[in-house]
């Protein structure tokens, strides 16, 4: 059964079972500034499970673009991946266990679906726990319903078999779906023995069904919710092999086309893959407006795409290569994600500018790893190679790991940490965020900038994040990601956006947290290493009020009363990737 029909038969049989069909949501989340990337199919909804009313309906379904990279060192074997999808079904407040169970299991084994076996099938139900629920009787009998015998239903703790989003939200049990990969299968087993089955990947996790009916504050469950929903969940990859038989998700359709691109750089099947894996995840993040940078979501495709050129045996990808990768991923995903062919030239022009970069310095830190790898690596030669060469830290260590070489990672850390207290010194005279006076006019135009930042994320999107900023008493200047020219709209928009809040007359306060405690309660800050353990956060409006929230070293005006007509006075490119708005106050 080829992926794509794999795809097509998830999305139909649901809908034919009164769900609605919803895209897949960016990979950049939209309320969620405390992820990097969308990781999971429930997170772009998770305001539904609280409550809100979803526009589609009770009954949803779609497949979730992801990202990844905690993992990215197994990236190579025969599982681990950094972009994957992840199939979702999802009743809010609708129906529960037993639709729930029944409908899955349907899917799964029917001949008109996907047709698994059903003697190969085991499932797993919550044993229970006096801190948390009492044990899930309820989904073990209706397992038994469907036919599944009593002898491969397993009963696990909380640490398998219990889903929460945290210390606060919705929780509760869930029941997961194993299949038998062996060849000649397996058959009855012991609880014992199935959890050595799975631990050796001989049975395999398929399918997930998380019964979300308990509420947890504060570390612990304190009720039952309102209305009950189900998050159930399956990823595509993994379905896709075992479905086709393969010994490995790269061994699938979904990669085929990739390895054969990658055997080309390489006979090492290791290498083969990773290349594949983060050329297929680069395409997708450049497509949904993600460009290479040193922070945050940029870095990450930075990594990926200098971590794919490192893998091939040339430490080189060609132009012409280049464009047959993008052509691959886009050519066998174009089918469910139109805007892949939409973005297909700005992606290789991103990925081509990118790596162009990297081989300026590359070969010439290759050299210079050579000389030192004789003596060993130490400390203060890794930054040299990142400092210098562009070399990341985790391609250091790579490389090391690859010639049996130790380096010292700390005493890399303290020779960044010299660095920095370097160009602080160097800089003194100049405040955080690009303010160079303190004048009652500069002043303001550090708030504007505040508020300018938060009107783009709000008006383009959260891909946005601040480059760079310069400010003087006549002006303010900006820089941040967005992949194209802003619309006479959208410019107009930002205007209004930033005015309103003016006219609001909010104001400004700051509390001093942790980095953690800030990334936790949102606020936006891509700079963080320019300060210490604990930063400044600036907040402006009060209570559900607040529009804008930045880590910033100040200083700010009481409130946005004092600060003028805020408008833009020219946006423009300044890199690929990078726009610049200039603007003033009245």
């Amino acid at each position: 059964m080829k992926s794509e029909e794999i795809r097509q038969k998830f999305l139909k049989y649901f809908e034919a079972n009164g769900h609605t069909i919803i895209p897949s949501a960016s990979l950049v989340p939209q309320d969620n500034s405390s992820s990097l990337f969308t990781i999971a199919g429930m997170q772009p909804l998770t305001q539904y499970f609280l409550g809100s009313k979803h526009p589609a309906g009770v009954r949803l379904v779609n497949s979730q673009k992801c990202v990844r990279t905690n993992d990215i060192d197994e990236v190579g074997d025969k599982t681990h991946l950094t972009f994957f999808e992840m199939f979702g079904i999802w009743s809010l407040g609708d129906y529960f266990k037993e639709q729930s169970i029944k409908q899955s299991f349907d899917f799964i084994t029917s001949k008109d679906h996907l047709g698994l076996d059903p003697s190969r099938l085991y499932a797993t139900v919550f044993a229970g726990d006096p801190e948390l629920a009492p044990r899930d009787n309820e989904s073990f009998e209706i397992w038994k319903s469907v036919g599944m015998p009593e002898g491969r239903i397993y009963f696990l703790g909380a640490k398998d078999n219990w889903w929460s989003a945290g210390d606060n939200g919705p929780c509760g049990p869930d029941t997961e779906i194993f299949y038998d990969i062996t060849e000649e299968g397996i058959g009855d087993l012991s609880h014992e023995e199935f959890v050595k089955a799975t631990d050796n990947q001989k049975i395999v996790e398929i399918w997930n069904n998380v019964f979300m009916e308990y509420l947890k504050k504060d570390g612990k469950v304190v009720g039952k919710l309102e209305k009950q929903n189900v998050d159930t969940g399956a990823g595509f990859e993994r379905l896709t092999t075992v479905l086709q038989k393969a010994d490995s998700i790269f061994d699938t359709d979904l990669f085929s086309g990739l390895m054969a691109e990658a055997s080309k750089f390489t006979s090492n099947t290791r290498s083969q893959r990773i290349i594949s894996d983060h050329f297929r995840s680069a395409v997708f993040m450049i497509s949904d407006g993600i460009v290479p940078s040193n922070t945050d979501r940029g870095y990450i495709l930075r990594r990926l795409l200098r971590r794919a050129v490192t893998k091939t045996d040339k430490k080189k990808i060609e132009v012409a290569e280049i464009d047959s990768m993008v052509e691959v991923v886009v050519n066998k995903y174009e089918y469910a994600y139109p805007n892949l062919k939409t973005e297909e030239e700005n992606i290789k022009k991103v990925i081509k500018e990118e790596l162009e970069k990297f081989e300026l310095t590359i070969e010439k830190g290759f050299k210079e790893f050579e000389k030192m790898k004789s003596k060993g690596v130490d400390g203060k030669e890794a930054f040299v190679l990142f400092s210098t060469y562009g070399f990341p830290l985790e391609l250091t260590l790579e490389l090391a790991k690859d010639e049996g070489i130790e380096v010292d990672v700390n005493a890399f850390y303290e020779e960044e940490k010299k660095h920095q207290e370097a160009s602080r010194t160097a800089s003194a005279g100049m405040f955080k965020g690009g303010l160079q006076d303190h004048s009652e006019m500069s002043v303001k135009y550090h708030t504007a900038t505040h508020l300018l930042l938060a009107a783009l994320r709000e008006i383009l999107g959260a891909h946005v994040e601040q480059r760079g900023s310069n400010i003087n008493d006549e002006r303010l200047r900006l820089d941040f990601s967005h992949g194209e020219k802003m619309t006479d709209e959208e410019k107009q928009r930002v205007e209004d956006w930033v005015n309103g809040a003016v006219m609001k007359d909010l104001g400004v306060s700051w509390s001093e947290v942790s980095v953690k405690e800030a990334k936790e309660n949102g606020a936006v800050g891509i700079f963080e290493d320019k300060y210490g353990d604990t930063v400044k956060v600036y907040s402006v409006g009060e209570g559900d009020n607040v529009v804008s929230m930045e880590i910033c070293g100040g200083p700010h005006v009481e409130r946005t009363g004092d600060m003028g007509k805020f408008k833009i006075l020219k946006e423009e490119a300044v890199s690929q990737g990078v726009r610049r708005i200039k603007a003033v106050l009245e």
